[in-house]
């Protein structure tokens, strides 16, 4: 009996073997490249593919890029410095970068005045695209910022920024007021109280008060005519997107019919039909003499057309909101603004980001647009008087891809941006 009890117990081994090295197929970039690059055969032909595409795309771009003059007058000198070699001629890009940023008539002595700008922007809405990060006070900054910003590019007196600073104050104050009695009533009076308040400050006199030297709106151009567009018609058009959605919601019918009709008209005409109306056509339906500013009118209508899109996107996200959640609204006696501006709103935008930031970008993209009706934005400078000039005619490959970079950056920031905060946003993680 104790002998079959001897056979029956396990050996168990008291030391332990020493760590054996992984096989080399099992570790490093040999595994990473089995596993993503040569999984299968059909991956494997793939990846050879791939490679030779950028093989040759390479091959070709960089002699072309190492080879390039980056100092030369003319186009006519680069070829004689490159004596033959192939390379660009990426010398018009230092010599008429002033152009391509800021224009060819803002005043150069002026330049840091919108790179001030500039500047300042990265500080205005970094509380707001990382509130997480930064104190709630900074806020103020960011809505001083608008006014510092127009007082900066434009110049003129500091009256004007601050007049109209203080219709938005005038305003804030009085929908504080009146919001509690009714959301119309609030919303409305704060909208006449400002105008009433602008139309009385439009009879003091402003000239020469704390004045730096004014710019009209035609001297504007380059890449920052596109900033100064994309920047306010994305900032304008998310605040009407989101009335014009829940407008289209609306119980009452004539409102909801008025977005109705605004939004599938500006979502079936062309942008740059709005455009011509902007340049031409509205100036018939001002009284004469009227100067209505350019590009503000370019702005408005940008606006328009992307408010008309991003409410589709905004209206989309409320609909995929269960009802549960209005019905958890109403229990627990909220009014309609209280509701939406706690419990439907944040969940329905969390859910729109994608289709946001997808019209943001092209948004941004579409200010070129304004070149067609002479406009010298980043794309009218290169197509005007760069490329119309005897010293740069014929240069654009250099001029198109510098303008493809700047683009391409600004987007990709945007669209980086959006991924950050759905990740900051999930709140369903498993």
């Amino acid at each position: 009996m104790s002998d079959a009890h001897e056979h029956s117990v396990a050996y168990v081994r008291d030391s332990m073997l020493p760590q054996q090295t992984p096989p080399a197929s099992e570790t490093g970039a040999v595994k990473w490249m089995r596993e993503n690059l040569f999984s299968s055969w059909a991956n494997g032909l793939l990846t050879l593919v791939a490679l030779y595409c950028v093989w040759s795309l390479l091959s070709g771009l960089l002699p072309w890029f190492l080879n390039g003059v980056w100092n030369a007058p003319s186009l006519t000198a680069c070829r004689e410095i490159m004596a033959g070699d192939r390379g660009g001629c990426f010398a018009v890009l230092t010599e008429r970068w002033n152009q391509l940023l800021f224009g060819f008539q803002y005043p150069n002595e002026i330049y840091w005045r919108p790179t001030l700008a500039f500047v300042l922007l990265f500080v205005a809405i970094a509380p707001v695209l990382f509130y997480q990060t930064f104190p709630r006070k900074m806020l103020i900054f960011t809505a001083l910022y608008p006014f510092l910003a127009y007082w900066l590019i434009w110049g003129g007196s500091i009256l004007v920024p601050i007049f109209a600073l203080a219709g938005f104050a005038v305003g804030a104050l009085v929908y504080q007021r009146l919001v509690n009695q009714s959301f119309a009533m609030g919303f409305f009076g704060g909208i006449v109280a400002a105008l009433v308040l602008w139309w009385l400050t439009g009879f003091l006199p402003v000239e020469g008060i704390l004045a730096i030297e004014a710019v009209d709106s035609r001297n504007l151009g380059g890449f920052m005519l596109n900033l100064i567009l994309g920047t306010v018609c994305v900032s304008l058009s998310i605040p009407f997107g989101i009335a014009l959605a829940l407008g289209r919601q609306s119980d009452m019918p004539i409102i909801k019919w008025i977005c109705i009709i605004f939004i599938e008209f500006i979502r079936g005409v062309p942008l740059i039909t709005l455009l011509f109306v902007a340049n031409v056509v509205l100036a018939y339906f001002l009284p004469p003499g009227t100067n209505f500013d350019l590009i503000l009118r370019v702005i408005i209508m940008i606006t328009m057309f992307a408010s008309a899109y991003i409410a589709e996107v905004i209206r989309g996200g409320l609909a995929a909101l269960p009802k549960g959640q209005y019905e958890a609204a109403d229990s627990l006696g909220l009014d309609y603004a209280q509701a939406m501006r706690l419990i439907i709103l944040p969940q329905a935008l969390k859910i729109s980001i994608p289709g946001i930031v997808n019209v943001a970008v092209g948004l941004f993209k579409d200010t070129t647009l304004v070149s067609i009706i002479s406009m010298f934005d980043l794309v009218g400078m290169i197509r005007g008087p760069i490329l119309a000039s005897t010293e740069w005619n014929g240069v654009y490959w250099e001029l198109l891809g510098f303008a493809a970079l700047l683009f391409f950056v600004t987007c990709y920031g945007i669209s980086q941006y959006s991924q950050w905060l759905e990740r900051q946003l999930t709140t369903d993680r498993r």
